[in-house]
């Protein structure tokens, strides 16, 4: 079964990345990967129904518009039960505090260490890799 992963962010190589770290999960069909350059695109895309089964969504947190903090509060609203990683290459305690009180289920400090990122998809209800 094919599951679907939405990152939000608006610098266009890290979708490059994405799609090269995945490119195994990609190939075996465990994971599907959609991309949004801002939070305003991703609530469009959230609009409509992303198959495969939508388990997560990654977002970076400073982006011009929307930033990644308005976006999670907004899924949160929409989207209860959506798990939300922030994404950022700030680490500091205050993102963290802010993410975590918004419902971020992880904070991921760029660049991304995607192996941990992996088992932590792995971790997700419904979900098998």
């Amino acid at each position: 079964m094919s599951f679907s992963i939405l990152v939000v962010d608006d610098e266009p190589d890290v979708a490059e990345m994405f799609r090269q770290r995945f490119r195994r999960e990609a190939r075996q069909g465990t994971y599907v990967l959609h991309f949004a350059g801002s939070g305003e695109e991703a609530l469009q895309m959230l609009a409509h129904e992303i198959e495969p089964q939508l388990i997560v969504l990654l977002s970076d947190i400073n982006m011009p518009g929307m930033d990644g903090l308005s976006l999670l509060r907004e899924i949160k609203q929409r989207r209860p039960d959506l798990p939300v990683m922030m994404v950022t290459a700030y680490g500091d305690d205050e993102r963290r505090r802010h993410a975590a009180e918004a419902g971020a289920l992880q904070f991921l400090t760029k660049p991304v260490d995607f192996d941990f990122l992996k088992e932590q998809l792995r971790q997700l209800p419904g979900a098998s890799a």
